[in-house]
């Protein structure tokens, strides 16, 4: 089962000339988060093993739509490419978490709330590449695209908030806790907040919307990897 997720970061490089590669890649990683989660009886979600495999393969699912309207882009699937290698790496170094769920994560809340925070933050990855795209090319059509993205990623973020609250009121009696991973998640919802709010003023369109697309997936990276790994809170891998 784990030679599929090794084989997955090899055909994620060679997807950053090939294509049908990268998508093998994808098949690869689904088929091993399947099984893993059958072997282990419940969601693989659990450590930055298993959550930074679900995000990449996210970051490839969610960019395969806007790939269709790219077709003179050769460079977008290539940077989608090579994250997707960059966070398989990664998850390949990390620890397994092969134990059983404690009881406070054993619920469907816990389970929508990590699923649609992971969708989301593969939809803002998808933003940054083409945000990043953007400011190298200056073409109209990405920067529309990046908005489209970071918009469908905040919608499903704002419903694994809701999920979340949930989750911790079942689980500690309370909807907030106030640990640095809750205000850091805060922080993060309202700088998307900022962002769409901000492109809606002519002024905001284009290179500075672009900007801050590509700087708040910086921001998703730090909420998810660094405030877990440098903090000390309830939901520390």
């Amino acid at each position: 089962m784990i030679a599929l997720a090794f084989a997955a970061f090899p055909l994620y490089l060679l997807g950053l000339w090939k294509r049908p590669l990268l998508l093998a890649g994808l098949a690869a990683q689904s088929v091993y988060l399947a099984s893993r989660g059958i072997a282990l009886g419940r969601l693989p979600l659990v450590g930055p093993h298993d959550t930074l495999t679900f995000l990449a393969a996210s970051l490839v699912v969610f960019s395969l739509p806007f790939h269709r309207r790219l077709k003179g882009h050769r460079s977008y699937y290539r940077w989608i490419a090579a994250a997707a290698a960059v966070f398989t790496a990664f998850a390949l170094a990390a620890e397994q978490h092969n134990t059983p769920l404690p009881p406070v994560l054993k619920t469907l809340w816990f389970e929508l709330h990590v699923v649609l925070a992971f969708l989301s933050y593969g939809l803002f990855g998808v933003g940054a590449v083409l945000g990043a795209l953007f400011l190298r090319e200056r073409a109209a059509t990405l920067e529309g695209m990046q908005y489209r993205a970071v918009f469908i990623g905040y919608s499903l973020f704002s419903l694994s908030m809701i999920f979340g609250g949930v989750w911790a009121f079942l689980a500690w009696g309370t909807y907030w806790l106030w640990t640095p991973k809750e205000l850091w998640t805060a922080l993060l919802w309202l700088f998307y907040s900022l962002y769409l709010h901000a492109r809606l003023r002519p002024q905001w369109r284009g290179r500075p919307a672009a900007v801050l697309g590509v700087a708040g997936f910086a921001v998703v990276l730090f909420t998810y990897l660094g405030v877990s790994l440098l903090m000390k809170s309830s939901h520390s891998f």
